[in-house]
């Protein structure tokens, strides 16, 4: 057997097909010339060559022919007499070159170099892996749910390779199914056991920054920059965007006609709210446009500590501060000012603090809300002020919804 073909011998070539060929010949190269080593003690007049197309592999031993009882290097030189029983034609001062039977090295030297060979390959695959998403760290990709667990999901890409999502980089509303194709931004690639692991994310600021890019063309060709993105899944994102062409309006971009741009992002986001804001390096107007939906009375800024007191009237600052702080805790991260908020006319009697009801869309469904602003209840007290009674006798709602409404308003005063 003069050559091997190397896709019967050796499963692991057949796997190898996302490695560069220059590479596996190589590597394959490299394993025989070990072999040669290893009988031999040289292989300096060997040559492993490779037919990565066929799977074909071909060992030959070169040696000079020398007149009988000159021969000073056996690995090098040939007598005439030895030369002649190979080919009678060869002449003194020829090369000989002479095919290799790779079984000649026997079946536990063969066994050993197919071990190499399965360990070197899986390593280069290894490698592939980790290159390929190293370079797309913060790009979106689609995946299968392979395996859903406790604390993280099994995904396979397109080539079947493993990446994971775990429980802390899924929004809270996430509830995934086998088989169902799914986003995700690559967030890091891990070393673990000597195999890399890719950790993928949904609640990243660069999930929201890629879904915008494609949603938007203006942000990916460049005619609007996102400044800063800050976000708490599933629950509010801040975005600041810029526009380097004045003609432009980047928020109005962004959001798009009647909010068509936004609203595939906030359905991806599980019925994120993200407020889209115009950037500006006038801090004062930063932080107002951060403190969005409220409204500002006036504020007083501390450049050197970072830090502003900002003045609302009293029906703002439910608003300012949001369903459990998370409105004022974006807009510190957005401006990277510590604010603290007030009500306007301290002197008057203070008023106790309240909640809007768009704060609560996540739990109460849009048409309960509308139908509870059309008998004037706007706000998580206003609603609880009325009796049970008296809310079933004005709306249209039933009375065990009502009782659930009151449950969902009360329990959140008690979390504050």
């Amino acid at each position: 057997m003069a050559s091997i073909n190397l896709i019967d011998a050796f499963q692991e070539f057949k796997d190898a097909e996302n490695i560069d060929r220059p590479t596996l010949m190589k590597v394959v190269e490299d394993v025989f010339k070990t072999l040669l080593r290893k009988r031999f003690g040289s292989d300096e007049n060997f040559d492993v060559i490779v037919n990565a197309e066929k799977g074909d592999l071909e060992m030959i031993r070169r040696r000079m022919i020398v007149e009988d009882g000159e021969v000073m290097d056996p690995l090098a030189e040939i007598g005439y007499t030895d030369a002649t029983k190979i080919e009678p034609d060869f002449e003194v001062g020829e090369e000989l070159y002479e095919e290799m039977d790779i079984m000649d090295f026997g079946r536990r030297a063969i066994l050993a170099a197919k071990q190499t060979l399965a360990s070197r390959i899986g390593d280069l695959k290894k490698n592939v892996l980790v290159k390929k998403y190293s370079d797309r760290i913060g790009e979106i990709i689609t995946a299968e749910v392979y395996q859903v667990w406790k604390k993280e999901v099994l995904l396979l890409d397109e080539e079947s390779n493993e990446l994971i999502l775990p429980k802390s980089e899924q929004i809270p509303q996430d509830y995934f199914k086998k088989g169902e194709n799914i986003r995700a931004v690559v967030r890091r690639v891990d070393m673990k056991n000597n195999s890399p692991v890719i950790i993928l994310s949904r609640t990243s600021p660069d999930f929201l920054a890629k879904l915008l890019e494609i949603e938007v063309p203006e942000i990916f060709d460049g005619l609007i920059t996102i400044r800063k993105i800050v976000r708490e899944p599933g629950e509010r994102a801040k975005v600041a965007v810029e526009s380097f062409d004045d003609r432009i309006d980047p928020v109005g971009a962004c959001v798009g006609m009647k909010g068509s741009r936004i609203h595939g992002i906030v359905r991806e986001l599980k019925n994120e709210n993200i407020d889209v804001i115009n950037y500006t390096t006038n801090i004062q107007l930063l932080i107002q446009r951060s403190l969005t939906p409220s409204k500002i009375s006036y504020m007083d800024l501390d450049n050197e500590k970072k830090h502003a007191d900002v003045y609302l009237k009293a029906d703002q600052v439910s608003l300012a501060i949001g369903r459990r702080g998370v409105n004022i805790k974006l807009a510190c991260e957005l401006t990277g000012y510590d604010i603290d908020v007030f009500r306007e006319n301290e002197g008057e009697e203070e008023e106790e603090f309240d909640i809007d009801l768009e704060e609560f869309s996540d739990e109460i469904e849009p048409w309960i809300i509308d139908e509870l602003k059309r008998v004037g209840c706007d706000t998580a007290r206003s609603v609880l002020k009325l009796t049970p009674e008296e809310m079933e006798r004005r709306t249209d709602l039933e009375k065990e919804t009502i009782l659930e409404i009151r449950r969902i308003l009360q329990e959140e005063f008690e979390k504050e």
